[in-house]
């Protein structure tokens, strides 16, 4: 279709990735943001083949190689460092022409940033909902898990809800001693420990418990310690190697009833706040990167907005719901059991899995070809 303007709410990794798609079919875009500035924090994503070939086609793959730490070793393992699965990121890159890679999210968003126009992306701006936005043809909603215009196109929706589990993250001040895998996850009952390297040798460790919502610790750190310190190595290293003041805690949030459609008139939804997801599987970035790339080609290729809005709409529901419902089943299965029989259970079967099956795993969401923008 012709060229266009577009609103662009929510200035995060989804709105930014929007935004540069949209002017790389040659719309014209504003991107409002409440936060009075960006400030570069985070922890980090560990992205898969996905979501680099999203950034392809944005234009900005090589930009965000830059930044990035391919991730080919690693895998599954028990509490006391028993490997229950082993991560093969070189089949993976012979598959789909990449590993698994980490990069900091904030690398990531800058790199995103980098990619607009000065002027295109007003921070300070709170939206709180459709009346009073500017005039333009097409309005994206970015506007992450709490949406507000969400919430005001879907009145009836009960919205996001808490998960059932809290997660505490940081990223270590310097590099751990010793060999490491380049990306790791621990199962123990009723809580997950995982970390991945970056680049610079430094690592992010998450770690998720299943706590009633609102749970808070006077010392985060100290609480780590006190649940994982027993844990396999390189568990306590990574804690010893982080600041108390680094480390966040958000419980978090999913949209648990699908949303009946990502569009209502000249609006579309996009990232979390269509379909906010736990982020068990590693793919909520990336979804969101998939949504800016369909949603540009969509526009470039319909005769109106509303026919590109309905092509988003059928594409991207289906698929990204799909991969929520995956990312809620690997949380149950994972972190999600406590009594020891299950445990024991899933872990000799994740044992007794052939490599093919657990590589075709990772491949299910993973091998996914972007559409041309032009």
């Amino acid at each position: 279709m012709s060229r266009g303007t577009a609103v662009v709410v929510g200035g995060g990794i989804g709105g930014l990735a929007a935004a540069i798609g949209l002017r790389r079919i040659g719309w014209d875009v504003t991107v409002l943001e409440r936060a009075p500035a960006f400030e570069d924090v985070g922890a980090g994503i560990s992205m898969h083949a996905n979501g680099v070939r999203a950034l392809d086609a944005l234009g900005v793959g090589e930009a965000v190689r830059a930044a990035v730490r391919p991730l080919y070793t690693g895998g599954t393992r028990a509490p006391d460092g028993r490997l229950l699965a082993r991560m093969d990121g070189a089949a993976l890159e012979r598959r789909l022409g990449t590993p698994v890679v980490g990069v900091l999210r904030a690398d990531l968003h800058r790199v995103l940033r980098e990619a607009l126009p000065t002027g295109c992306v007003r921070t300070g701006e709170e939206v709180t909902g459709l009346d009073g936005l500017p005039d333009a043809d097409l309005v994206v909603a970015a506007d992450g898990v709490q949406s507000r215009l969400r919430a005001e196109l879907f009145p009836r929706h009960p919205g996001a809800v808490y998960s059932g589990t809290t997660v505490l993250r940081a990223v270590t001040e310097r590099p751990p001693l010793g060999p490491i895998d380049d990306l790791a996850l621990t199962w123990g009952p009723g809580a997950e420990f995982g970390h991945l390297v970056f680049v610079d040798g430094r690592v992010e460790w998450h770690a998720v418990l299943d706590v009633p919502p609102g749970v808070r610790h006077p010392d985060s750190l100290a609480e780590m310690r006190r649940r994982f310190g027993g844990w396999h190595d390189p568990v306590p290293a990574l804690l010893d190697a982080t600041r108390p003041e680094d480390v966040l805690h958000h419980d978090i949030h999913e949209l648990r009833t699908p949303l009946p459609a990502f569009t209502v008139g000249r609006v579309a939804l996009l990232g979390d706040a269509a379909h906010a997801m736990t982020p068990n599987l590693g793919q909520g970035a990336s979804q969101a990167l998939e949504d800016a790339v369909v949603l540009a080609a969509r526009l470039a290729g319909a005769p109106t907005v509303t026919e590109a809005l309905r092509r988003y709409d059928a594409e991207r529901r289906r698929r990204t719901q799909s991969v929520a419902r995956a990312a809620r089943q690997a949380g149950r299965m994972g972190h999600g059991l406590t009594h020891p029989l299950a445990t024991a259970l899933r872990d000799t079967a994740l044992w007794l899995a052939p490599s093919e099956l657990t590589l075709r795993a990772a491949l299910r969401h993973a091998d996914w070809a972007p559409p041309r923008l032009r």
